[in-house]
């Protein structure tokens, strides 16, 4: 059926929102958003904003009318790449299925699992008892980075390296300004992370095993290298970001409430905590999609070429699913959260964090420490607009 979108109005206009505002206290502006205005164009991000869960995903759900190929964004430039995160279709399923099998349950229960758990081991234990230790430079960051090298092949990569190019790369990715100090960042973080993954596959032709690189580079039909290596850094970008940030906030959220924490450690509740943290700040807070025709969202005409922005964030607080979505709540019935996307591009990464967090890394930190505690819980500053967590999380480990 034909919308008739000539009698429709645009949706409102909004010149006073700020980048900066969306930065640093977004939660504010979206609940007056979901209020007021859930469609909205807002001028400073240069994007029609939707806050509301249906609309979110509804957007998601229908790739032929929102196309993830936003044209208006620097990820081409930065990744140096046409990557599967803007593309749709088979050309999207053909580049992700190239990485599938590193991803599948059974390489996850057999392979990945016994690595996490010995480099969790490793880390937790290197922590010093009765002080107090920034866990965001001690373990979030170094446990994400090294979990990272194993599933793509690249260990000889270090956790240092691996958490520089991840941050250039969503800087990059972000530099809406097109900056170009930033970019020659990013050009030369490309030069580096190629130089490894030549090294890396000739030694992964040689000795393969289940990795992403692997698997690849492995392929009886490869895909081009151009797009292997875009994959890599894809998940360079997102693999170590999101399960860092997301085990910082779950470990914020239960220790600003120590019933709660006592609570998820007699009972073991810590696939709640998990999903209970990721809808409570989702790691990853927006996504943004091309309009491939005319439409209409809540009866305002969208035009075609306009980009609207999926507001995953806002979509996990709002009103009409949850009671008091501001607040971290491990006892909250389960329901249905869009911190890791749907439709096509739903995160693949999803299953490995699940397991990383709730099942290895909380229950041990937890056990080694039950009795760790955040000295100053109000001066926990949590940061970002495309990608959000705390930028540090002092604890006294007791």
């Amino acid at each position: 059926m034909t919308l008739d979108t000539s009698v429709a109005p645009e949706a409102p206009f909004d010149d006073q929102i700020t980048i900066q505002q969306l930065t640093l206290d977004p939660y504010s502006v979206y609940k007056r958003l979901r209020a007021e205005a859930p469609v909205l164009r807002v001028k400073a991000v240069g994007r029609t904003l939707l806050t509301k869960a249906t609309d979110t995903k509804y957007v998601k759900d229908n790739p032929a009318l929102f196309s993830s190929n936003d044209p208006n964004t620097p990820m081409q430039r930065a990744f140096r790449a046409h990557t599967l995160m803007r593309k749709d279709g088979a050309e999207h399923a053909a580049e992700r299925g190239a990485m599938a099998p590193a991803f599948s349950a059974r390489n996850i229960k057999q392979c990945w699992e016994p690595i996490y758990t010995q480099i969790a081991e490793d880390y937790v234990s290197r922590l010093p008892r009765g002080e107090t230790v920034d866990l965001f430079t001690t373990l979030a960051g170094p446990f994400a980075a090294r979990c990272l090298t194993h599933l793509l092949g690249i260990p000889e990569a270090s956790d240092a390296e691996m958490q520089r190019w991840s941050q250039i790369l969503i800087d990059g990715a972000g530099n809406f300004g097109w900056a170009d100090a930033l970019f020659a960042q990013c050009d030369a973080a490309n030069d580096e992370m190629d130089a490894l993954f030549d090294a890396a596959s000739d030694r992964l032709r040689a000795e393969p095993d289940q990795s992403a690189l692997s698997v690849m580079v492995n392929a009886a039909d490869p895909i081009p290298k151009s797009q292997i290596y875009s994959n890599i850094k894809i998940a360079i970008g997102g693999g170590i970001n999101e399960p860092r940030d997301a085990l910082l906030t779950i470990l914020y959220g239960l220790l600003q409430d120590l019933d709660q924490f006592e609570a998820v450690k007699r009972d073991g509740l810590w696939a709640d905590a998990f999903e209970e943290g990721v809808r409570w700040v989702a790691p990853i807070q927006v996504s943004s999609r091309l309009v491939t025709e005319d439409t209409m969202i809540r009866g305002f005409h969208i035009p075609k070429g306009d980009t609207v922005m999926t507001i995953q964030a806002s979509a996990n607080h709002d009103e009409e699913i949850y009671e008091d979505g501001h607040l971290y709540n491990v006892f909250r019935p389960k329901l249905p959260h869009q911190a890791f996307g749907n439709g096509p591009h739903f995160c693949q990464g999803t299953h490995v964090a699940r397991r990383m967090l709730a099942n290895i890394m909380l229950p041990l930190l937890c056990d080694r420490f039950p009795n760790m505690r955040l000295p100053e819980p109000d001066k926990v500053q949590f940061y970002g607009f495309g990608f959000r967590g705390p930028r540090s999380l002092p604890v006294t480990l007791n």
